[in-house]
Parts: C-alpha cells; sequence; structure tokens
C-alpha cells in the first residue's frame, strides 16, 4: 500500500470522504512556509482538492522549526496536504517540479516578488506548458507603488490601522492571531475557486492574487467609513472611555473570581435584563427610554449591573443569561477550547498530530495530538474534515515522483544523490 493511498484510508467523523468533497480532483502544487500561504493551501485542501507541499531540501520548510508564539504555525495550518521534499537549484530537482507543475490545476505561493521566476517557476514559463493553470500569488501587497516592500502581518497591522483600533490611546496594539496572513489565504483560496469557474468556461488559467496589505483594508473598511461619516478618527477599542452605543457591552467581574462579557444592545433586551435581575427602577425610568438614553446613562448603570453581577457565580451569571438569550461569554484562553462542548459536539476540532512538524528526537511538545479548528463552514454533506495529518518532511515524495512519471529507477537515483528528500513509510499513522 502506497503511502498517499494509507493516508486516504483516514477520515475524521467530520468527513464524509475526500472524493465527496468540492475540489476533488483538483491538484494544488503549494510553494509556501509561515502562514499566508499554508492557510491558502490548507483551505485547499479542506475542500477536497490534492494539495502538494514543495518543501526544500534536506530539511524542509522552515516553519517546521520556528519557536515561541509561531510554534504552532505548521500543524495549524498544514493539514491534508503531502509533502515533497526536493532541491530546486538541481537541474533534476526543477525538472521534477515542472512536470508536476504541467499537469496541475492551480500553484500556490508566498514568496518575495520574483523569487518564483528567478527559479525558473515563473508564471509565463510554467503557463507555456500549461495553459489552465492557476496561478496564485500571495503577497505583501497588490500591484502598486508598495507592492517590492517586505511585508508582515504586524507592519501591514501598523500601517492600515487595525493596530491604531487595537490599542489604548497612543499604544498601537497588533491583534492577538495572524488574522491578515490568515484572511489573505482565504481570500486567496476564494480568487482560486473564481478562477476554476472562470476557467471551467474560458479553459484558460491565469494570475490571481491576495494581498496582506488589502485584506487588512478589508477589516479596517468599517472604522474609515465612520471616520468618513463623523469627520474625525474613531476612538481606538482599546480607550476605556470609549463610548459604546448600548447600555451594556462590556467584561464584569463574578463572586467566584470569574469574568464574563455581557452585551445588552436592544430595548427589547434591556427591558427583559432589568426584569430579571432585579431592576425594574431602570427600566421605568423615563429618562432611558430608547438606545441613544440608555447608551449616554452607561456611567450610572454599569455600577448597578456591576454590584449585582458580583453576587454571582460565573456559572450563575452565564445561566442567567443563556435563559434570557443576551449576548454573553466567558473569557476563555485558548488551552479553555480544547474542552468547549460546542466545539467537540460539532465537529469544529480536528484530531492533529504534533509531532509531525519536526523529526529531531529533541523536539517533545507537551502534547502529541490536539484538537485543532477545522474550517467553520457546513457543506451539503457536513463539515470538511481530516483526510491527512500535517506531513512529515518529504513523506510523499516517493508516491509525488512516481505520479509524474519518473520509474523506481529515476526516484532512487534522485533520492542517493539527496535531491529528493523521501523517507521510507513503514507503517501507517493514525490520523
Amino acid at each position: 500500500m502506497t503511502a498517499r493511498e494509507d493516508d486516504a484510508m483516514f477520515h475524521s467523523p467530520q468527513n464524509t470522504g475526500a472524493s465527496r468533497l468540492p475540489l476533488s480532483g483538483i491538484r494544488v502544487i503549494e510553494f509556501s512556509h509561515m502562514v499566508m500561504g499554508p492557510s491558502c493551501g490548507m483551505i485547499l485542501g479542506d475542500l477536497g482538492a490534492d494539495v502538494i507541499k514543495i518543501e526544500p531540501a534536506p530539511s524542509g520548510d522552515n516553519t517546521r522549526r520556528l519557536t515561541g508564539p509561531a510554534v504552532g504555525f505548521f500543524p495549524a495550518f498544514n493539514r491534508n496536504k503531502r509533502s515533497l521534499c526536493v532541491d530546486l537549484k538541481s537541474p533534476d530537482g526543477l525538472a521534477l517540479v515542472r512536470r508536476l507543475a504541467a499537469d496541475a490545476d492551480v500553484l500556490v505561493e508566498n514568496f518575495r516578488p520574483g523569487g518564483m521566476a528567478k527559479m525558473g517557476l515563473g508564471l509565463e514559463t510554467l503557463q507555456a506548458n500549461n495553459p489552465g493553470l492557476i496561478y496564485c500569488s500571495l503577497k505583501g501587497f497588490l500591484p502598486g507603488p508598495y507592492e517590492h516592500r517586505a511585508a508582515l502581518d504586524e507592519v501591514v497591522q501598523m500601517m492600515g490601522g487595525l493596530a491604531y483600533m487595537t490599542g489604548p490611546p497612543g499604544r498601537p496594539l497588533r491583534a492577538g492571531s495572524s488574522v491578515n496572513d490568515i484572511m489573505g489565504g482565504l481570500f486567496g483560496a476564494l480568487a482560486v475557486v473564481a478562477a476554476l469557474r472562470e476557467r471551467d468556461r474560458t479553459g484558460r488559467g491565469g494570475l490571481v492574487q491576495s494581498g496582506l496589505f488589502e485584506t487588512n483594508m478589508v477589516l479596517v473598511a468599517q472604522h474609515m467609513a465612520r471616520t468618513a461619516v463623523d469627520g474625525r478618527d474613531p476612538t481606538p477599542f482599546g480607550d476605556p472611555a470609549m463610548k459604546k452605543p448600548w447600555p451594556l457591552y462590556d467584561i464584569f467581574d463574578t463572586a467566584d473570581d470569574g469574568q464574563v462579557f455581557v452585551g445588552v444592545v436592544t430595548e427589547t433586551q434591556w427591558r427583559s435584563f432589568c426584569e430579571a435581575f432585579g431592576l425594574d427602577d431602570l427600566a421605568q425610568d423615563p429618562t432611558l427610554a430608547g438606545m441613544a438614553a440608555l447608551a449616554a446613562a452607561r456611567p450610572r448603570i454599569l455600577p448597578r449591573v456591576g454590584a449585582v453581577f458580583a453576587a454571582l457565580t460565573k456559572a450563575e451569571l452565564m445561566a442567567r443569561c443563556e435563559t434570557l438569550g443576551l449576548p454573553f461569554s466567558p473569557i476563555n484562553r485558548p488551552g479553555d477550547l480544547f474542552d468547549d462542548p460546542h466545539l467537540l459536539a460539532s465537529g469544529g476540532l480536528l484530531p492533529t498530530d504534533l509531532t509531525r512538524a519536526r523529526d529531531d528526537t529533541a523536539f517533545r511538545p507537551a502534547a502529541e495530538s490536539a484538537g485543532l479548528p477545522g474550517l467553520p463552514i457546513s457543506l451539503f454533506d457536513g463539515r470538511p474534515g481530516l483526510t491527512r495529518q500535517p506531513p512529515r518532511v518529504g513523506e510523499h515524495g516517493r508516491d509525488i515522483a512516481r505520479e509524474a512519471g519518473l520509474d523506481e529507477a529515476e526516484v532512487a537515483a534522485l533520492i542517493e544523490a539527496g535531491i529528493l528528500v523521501a523517507p521510507e513509510v513503514s507503517a501507517r499513522e493514525p490520523a
């Protein structure tokens, strides 16, 4: 049994089978690292595409070896892919990848502008042998004056106003996730799906792009619109004095040292809330008629509400809010989500092997596996799930080389020369 067949046997409970997924039969060649490119490839793979991740020989994607805040990048964004670890500086290695690209539907890359062309893998070169190839470039900036600048998620958050809106006044603060990288990959995948639809009509491929900076601008659009309407810069969300348009939209302390966010955002909710929590005098106060008056009265409402909530436990407060149908939430940490009953019951967590990013014996994750979030969508046959674990370095190299038309002697020669890194797969590993 080949590694490809072996992998295909494993499906998470959320997945009804890769053959039923909408991108089944689409082959994607992914040249990427970090987050933006891998997230694009992951989304396409989750939707059923055969994603081949091209990694540099001999050690594979450098993202595998990142530490600190980036230690989770590889397992989080590289499921449902196969790994081909190859020396692209070698003519034979480059020839192998070109053979794969000649039969591919999509190529995804997120290297610096001109990097792929310099390796001999630019759009014009590959389309000469494959006019239907959709070439997805994920960059810091779309074409324009900034397109040759280096970009990071933090860079575009700072220059795109998101850090200003997140932190307190005078202290810009990046969001606590790679929001632009992940959404930039999502927009890249959306562009690929649109291009596949267009190719169905025309038979032609071509270039599609997604920009990190432009992704950030989608996130800031609401604040730009507000600035245009109000004629002044909006108050950052990190400003404790920011005026809110509702009476309650805040984090409150509970009797057992917990914290709960509670929102009351309609007049109907306000009346129900006051009745349930013994605040009838506020509900009947004629000076608090209408949402604008309630928002203006926050300085006298919040202390009253805070005192009521402080007498309740976290569980009691959340139970009462749920009964009332109010927006509420505990203040969770990432580790709390592994046991979230909704994520577990809805198939939102995919059992992911955390050991596969690195093969060195010094790497010992605290947990060998963890449930990591799947795509937040449901299709006709259910939620997309896990068909392949994040690949080990070069794990599928032998199979992929054979699929490209190489015979056993040619594959062995590439491995012997160090051009192809393809360890033997001796036993099936659980997905």
